[in-house]
């Protein structure tokens, strides 16, 4: 593309409410701007002025395989944003550049390839079949999203980090915390500082470690000099935080195989569909409102003939990504046996999510367990009476009532 075709005709700034959607529903504003153009702007409900928002697949992966646009750089920048507060720290691996992120992840890659994910899988089905043992052992009705789908990838995050069974529940609180937005500012970062706290002092214990669990990795990786204790910390928390992202995904996985009956019986009459089928309801659900973190363009680049200037922020959309006609077709279908299915669920691009491999592991093991055991679980209440969460910043139930 030549510099004469790219337009200096800047798109209208749409506003962007937070809106607290019901069930799967995909967002309408999304969809608006989806249809308005593959490059459009947006200003969100807090945080000062507009940034432009990146929709098409192609696009997306673009902006976040790409090194002139800079993660870093928004800490210096006042950006508009969906948080109420933000509370970025420098170091923190949400807002390192290549290489100083390559450095800091590959400290725990090891614990978070297949191989790595592997050597929890037994531990994490036992955990399971006893958290169900206890659900059928108790009878119907109950909240699955407080009997299973919250204490499970607690259980397994805490497991893959080497935190002691004992400490689950604070983690648990602590995280809760720092991803409200009800609570305000001062209750998410004293969280977020007694998490980092907790952090410090079990990584500090294991500097000469060979263990194989995430807080050994970083306390031999400390030791070796080859990460800071800060930065280890940062990276724990967000690993422990990133790890209970699976209650909101499962919640609504298991809330869409309970709406539509016809899903979960194909799923329990043919098993060999299930890694496929998990992938594609990752693909279909709403993760998170509106977007996450911003970059900042780091000189004039060119995106489908709109000109993106040096300084401006960045958004992608994973879940407008994820419904791109042009890579999936009939996207708004569920549909199990989508081949390939090259979703964006778990991000792209260096910030890519370290734990996809672990939440596919724990979806995989709850959509066994649960349809497995449990033959005739169904919702207890009508499908629009399932509460979900107000104010949060990512989407899920607040509960699941079933019976069976």
């Amino acid at each position: 593309m030549t510099e004469e075709t790219i337009t200096e005709i800047l798109p209208p700034i749409r506003h962007w409410p937070a809106l607290d959607l019901n069930g799967t529903d995909f967002d309408p504003v999304l969809t608006e701007l989806m249809r308005e153009g593959p490059v459009t702007r947006i200003q969100l409900p807090n945080g000062e002025g507009w940034a432009w928002l990146v929709t098409r697949y192609d696009d997306v992966r673009m902006v976040t395989n790409d090194p002139r646009f800079s993660r870093e750089a928004v800490m210096d920048q006042p950006v508009t944003r969906l948080a109420p507060h933000f509370i970025p720290e420098r170091g923190a691996v949400g807002f390192l550049d290549p290489p100083d992120h390559t450095r800091l992840r590959r400290t725990v890659a090891a614990a978070l390839t297949s191989k790595g994910v592997e050597r929890v899988r037994e531990k994490s089905r036992r955990m399971l079949d006893e958290l169900v043992d206890e659900l059928v052992q108790d009878g119907p009705p109950a909240d699955l999203t407080a009997t299973v789908l919250t204490p499970f990838p607690i259980a397994v995050i805490c497991e893959l980090m080497g935190v002691p069974a004992a400490d689950r529940h604070v983690m648990h609180t602590w995280t809760q915390l720092i991803l409200s937005s009800a609570h305000g500012k001062q209750v998410s970062e004293k969280a977020k500082k007694e998490m980092g706290a907790y952090f410090g002092d079990l990584i500090g214990l294991r500097e000469g470690s060979t263990g194989e669990d995430v807080a050994s990795l970083l306390g031999a990786a400390v030791g070796r000099g080859e990460v800071t204790l800060d930065e280890a910390v940062g990276l724990a928390v967000l690993l422990q935080i990133g790890g209970e992202a699976v209650t909101n995904n499962s919640g609504q996985m298991f809330y869409l195989l309970l709406t539509r009956p016809d899903l979960a019986d194909r799923l329990r009459t043919d098993p060999s569909i299930r890694p496929q089928a998990i992938d594609e309801l990752l693909r279909y659900i709403p993760h998170r409102n509106a977007v996450g973190l911003s970059r900042i363009a780091l000189e004039d680049v060119g995106i489908r003939g709109v000109r993106i200037r040096a300084g401006d922020p960045v958004y992608v959309s994973y879940l407008a990504a994820n419904r791109d006609p042009d890579v999936f077709a009939f996207p708004e279908t569920i549909d199990f046996t989508r081949s390939p299915n090259p979703h964006v669920s778990f991000g792209f691009g260096p910030h890519y999510c370290p734990g996809g491999m672990l939440a596919r592991l724990e979806s995989e093991l709850l959509v066994d367990a649960l349809l497995d055991r449990l033959p005739d679980l169904r919702l207890a209440v009508p499908a629009d009476q399932v509460p979900f969460k107000k104010g949060a910043l990512i989407r899920g139930p607040e509960a699941l009532p079933v019976t069976w």
